[in-house]
Order: C-alpha cells, then sequence, then structure tokens
C-alpha cells in the first residue's frame, strides 16, 4: 500500500535525508521518500500493518524532528 503525507516543519535538507534514513529503518516499511522542497513523504508498506507503522513512524518524526507535523493526503 502507497501512502502520502504532507510534511510541516523541517528544517534543512539534511533533516528530511536523516528523517528518511530513520523511517526507512522501520519493520514493515517497503519504501520511504521525502521531499524537502516539496514538503511530501511517501511510504511503501503492508497495508494490514498500516496502524502499527504509523504509531512507528510518528515516534521516529518525534525523537528526529519534534516540531515537524505530518498529515495523510
Amino acid at each position: 500500500m502507497k501512502s502520502k503525507f504532507r510534511i510541516k516543519g523541517l528544517d534543512c535538507a539534511n533533516c528530511s535525508a536523516e528523517l528518511e534514513r530513520q523511517i526507512g529503518k522501520i519493520d514493515g516499511i517497503e519504501k520511504v521518500a521525502i521531499s524537502f522542497m516539496s514538503e511530501r513523504m511517501e511510504i511503501e508498506y503492508p497495508e494490514y500493518r498500516k496502524q502499527e507503522i504509523m504509531e512507528k513512524i510518528k515516534k521516529v518524526i518525534k525523537k528526529e524532528e519534534p516540531d515537524v507535523k505530518i498529515e495523510e493526503i
């Protein structure tokens, strides 16, 4: 399954790249791409694990970039 998100509050491209690396390490994430310029994130994962993966993504974001907010689009 693919999901797209708007990301608000990223400070720089390096922050975006680090967040992408950390989210990519989450068990179940098949693909992640974060665009700093367009403030978007796209992830692929098994549909049946959506709730679990979203909770893990939010924890990673809170740890790495506490001011960042995401919303599904």
